[in-house]
């Protein structure tokens, strides 16, 4: 079981990342503006390159929101005493796995398993 303290340090560390995730929204949401078609003021190249810029603006801003959903809900598990159980298997996260990423649902072993 996790103790109190380590409790704490992941939740700040999750925390900490809700807010650079927030700081890079701000910014990505410039880049995932729709493109302008305006031949006279953008080249055709300069317009291919803007679509694919916001492409991938849109594609980093759909992974942001998946990584905000899993820190929210490895918050709620924090909350509810349920943190640092697998998911998959309900035997605990080892420590040092939780370290790399608090977010993670799944032990080692259930995470190699569903990757096969």
């Amino acid at each position: 079981m996790i103790q109190n303290q380590d409790l704490s340090f992941f939740k700040d560390k999750l925390c900490e990342r809700l807010g650079e995730l927030a700081e890079f929204a701000e910014t990505g949401d410039i880049a995932a503006k729709p493109v302008e078609l305006d031949q006279t003021r953008v080249g055709r190249l300069s317009r291919m390159d803007a679509m694919q810029s916001q492409a991938m603006s849109i594609e980093a801003k759909r992974r942001r929101e998946m990584e905000v959903t899993r820190i929210n809900s490895a918050l709620s598990r924090i909350a509810e005493g349920s943190f640092g159980v697998c998911l998959e298997c309900d035997n605990p996260i080892p420590t040092a796995r939780l370290k790399l990423d608090p977010s993670t649902l799944l032990c080692i072993q259930c995470a190699g398993f569903l990757e096969q």
